[in-house]
Formats: structure tokens, sequence, C-alpha cells
């Protein structure tokens, strides 16, 4: 089978989390193949990377952090492969609005105008905004999606994300404490595991 690791923002395919999990299916599923793509590219370029990468569907799972959760659920949404997400982001469009407090010159934003730069490399533009806020996630197939959240992340909200995928139906395990960063994944990686084999119908 195939798993699909999406990072969050300002972070690229060598992320702590995407290692861990390759290591850890090295180690105990080495029948598992884990792709770790680079997202800092334009919303529209990491769906037509996605689609490409998920092909037919057939004994695939999304895994997606943070924003890599935003994109797993809407590809999720889009192909009704299934997806385990992390911390995900729910509302970029919100979120990224913190990046607007650079630009207080009282001009009306250009649709080009860069608000942002990840590490990674990728310019965040205004018009990124209307983007993520005209592809709003449904979770449409609920029965295909598990979330793993840390109630005190403190960079989203994770009692509104419980709320959003609660009233879709979705599974969610919610931890209390914790970070974004997820700092003990390490010790969430077999629980995560376990969630991708239970939703490709492998045995655990």
């Amino acid at each position: 089978m195939k798993l699909i690791y999406l990072h969050g923002l300002d972070s690229d395919s060598n992320a702590t989390k995407a290692q861990i999990t390759h290591q850890f299916c090295q180690e105990h599923y080495p029948d598992i193949t884990v792709l770790r793509p680079d997202l800092n590219r334009t919303p529209d370029e990491v769906v037509a990377l996605l689609v490409e990468l998920i092909g037919d569907g057939k004994d695939t799972v999304l895994v997606g952090s943070s924003l890599g959760g935003y994109f797993a659920n809407l590809l999720s949404d889009m192909t009704a492969v299934p997806c385990v997400l992390l911390n995900p982001s729910i509302r970029p469009d919100l979120s990224f609005r913190r990046f607007l407090a650079n630009h207080f010159d009282g001009q009306p934003l250009a649709d080009e105008t860069v608000i942002y730069r990840t590490s990674g490399g990728w310019q965040i533009k205004f018009a990124d905004l209307a983007w993520f806020e005209n592809h709003r996630l449904i979770a449409k197939n609920p029965n295909k999606i598990k979330v793993l959240l840390k109630m005190a992340d403190e960079l989203l909200d994770a009692t509104a994300t419980q709320a959003f995928y609660q009233s879709c139906g979705v599974a969610v395990l919610a931890q209390a404490g914790g970070d974004h960063r997820m700092s003990d994944y390490d010790k969430q990686v077999a629980t995560v595991l376990n969630w991708v084999l239970a939703l490709v119908n492998l045995p655990r």
C-alpha cells in the first residue's frame, strides 16, 4: 500500500513527523511505500501534484499535519481517498490572515502581493486567501477520516477543529496538553499507523 505524508507550513518533505512515519514503516511495515512530497508551491499546484500521486487511490492513505491536514482532507473530499489528520488546519483563509499584519500601509492589497514566504520557498500571495476560502473543507467521507488533536495547540484552535469534525461525524481523538508540532509524535505514530491500516482494511 501507499502512504502519502503531507507536511505543514514552514516545513518540507524532511519534516520530523514525516521522517518518524517513514522510519516506523520501514521497521514495522516494510510493505508500505511512504511518499513525502514537498508542498511548497501554489495551492493549485499542490492539488495537481497530489491527484497525480494518489492515482486511482487504491490502497492509498494520506497523513497530513497542520496545513498538510487541510490538503489531505481536501483531497479526501475530491477523491474519497482515506486520510489521517494531525492537528489539521481547517480554515487557512482565516489563520493566514495573521500574515497581513506586515501590510499596514492602508492601501488595498493586490492579488499578487506576497504576504509571507515559507522556509521552504513558497511565496504566499494575497490571492491565496481567496483560494482557500473558495475551497472549504466538507469532510464528505467521514468514515474515511481520523483526526488526532492536541488540545493545547498554541497555533490553531483545537476546540473549533474538534467541533467541526465531530459535527461531520468524523472520529476524533482529542488529547489534553501537547503542542501544535505534536512533539510526542514518536509515541503517537503507532496509533496513526493502526488507523492507516484500518482505513485500507488491512490487518493491524
